[in-house]
């Protein structure tokens, strides 16, 4: 829903601080408002907090989002938080380049890189069959690619601006798998609540881009990808009066924010009651939705390639993901149960852009 709602806003014209008619195209900006929804998840953190307390509900009662450590240094959530902003601002510019179901595939490639620097930095072994899932996810990212080579003429920003913002998805996907292993190696073993640890990196990374949006205003980087009148890195005062001037962009914006702070903290009030089967097959399903909805939107033309893409992409993840397609095999082909018992990390990218939650390792 979030990355829907952006990419509404994108879509949408309004007129700007100088009068003009043009889309709505401030990344930056819309990183700003991401960070401020997981901001709020700490709100709702101190607030239940509270609200139980006064209850009399002993710490070891009250609900998984809301118990965990509170002896720690928050700073331990900025290096993450930096890693975050950097993922989802690239990742920003990526949609504004491309489409949304681009988008939303090539964040396969998260599952390809936390693999690869788990093993580098946490010393984790990856099995034969996630190796096998890394190859199809990896595959699936090129078939994606080669749809967009083949078809971006027809985008709004023509092929090379398209490709341009497959390449930004996948650097993004380098920085969010970067987040996940930081937040796996330094915070996962302080045993702080997801909900809380997602609003700590919201409040770090809603202040670090609010500092950078104002040098942001002064950098001139001309009318190649950012459409502000000026030519600016980031003008959110461009930005406040397409908001006040189309009830769109309003709605997309302020949405998005909304759907963030909603998604965060239902998704890791339920994560220790869903499987690993359930994440993996419900990404896809939004995957596929993204994608009708996209069509339905008139976004994007339909693609044999592109949908042959999702397809392979789906098979590594529910490899890599050890669900459906090798419990299967096991149970009626070779009819042995499966005894794997090591934790495996779910790499199911969430609707909001970020890595995954602090509550992601699935045992």
């Amino acid at each position: 829903m979030t990355n829907q709602l952006s990419r509404w806003a994108d879509k949408a014209q309004s007129v700007g601080k100088d009068g003009e008619l043009r889309l709505f195209n401030h990344p930056f900006l819309q990183a700003l408002g991401m960070f401020f929804g997981e901001f709020t998840c700490l709100i709702a953190f101190k607030a239940a907090l509270a609200y139980y307390r006064k209850k009399g509900v002993p710490d070891d009662l009250m609900p998984a989002s809301v118990t965990g450590n509170r002896s720690y240094n928050p700073f331990i959530f900025f290096p993450p938080a930096v890693f975050d902003l950097m993922a989802t601002s690239i990742m920003y510019v990526g949609l504004n380049l491309t489409n949304a179901s681009s988008f939303q595939m090539l964040r396969g490639a998260l599952i390809v890189f936390t693999g690869l620097l788990s093993v580098a930095f946490l010393n984790r072994k990856l099995r034969n069959y996630e190796w096998l899932g890394i190859s199809f996810v990896i595959l699936g990212l090129i078939i994606v690619g080669t749809s967009d080579l083949i078809y971006g003429e027809g985008g709004t920003h023509g092929v090379k601006m398209m490709i341009t913002g497959d390449l930004l998805i996948i650097i993004a996907q380098v920085l969010t798998a970067t987040q996940m292993v930081l937040e796996e190696k330094f915070v996962s073993s302080r045993n702080v609540s997801p909900l809380e640890a997602v609003g700590w990196e919201g409040v770090f990374g809603f202040l670090t881009m609010a500092i950078l949006l104002l040098p942001m205003y002064y950098i001139n980087v001309g009318q190649t990808i950012f459409t502000n009148p000026d030519g600016n890195l980031e003008d959110p005062i461009d930005a406040w009066y397409q908001m006040q001037n189309n009830w769109v962009v309003m709605t997309g914006f302020i949405g998005t924010v909304l759907s963030i702070s909603f998604f965060n903290f239902a998704g890791i009030s339920v994560t220790k009651e869903i499987s690993a089967t359930t994440r993996t097959v419900l990404d896809s399903v939004r995957t596929f939705v993204v994608w009708l909805v996209s069509l339905m939107a008139q976004w994007e033309t339909f693609s044999l390639i592109q949908l042959a893409g999702f397809f392979v992409l789906m098979i590594g993840m529910f490899l890599y993901n050890n669900v459906i397609i090798r419990p299967a095999y096991l149970k009626y082909v070779v009819k042995k149960p499966s005894t794997d018992t090591e934790p495996v990390i779910a790499v199911t990218p969430p609707e909001d852009g970020r890595g995954v939650d602090n509550n992601a390792i699935i045992t």
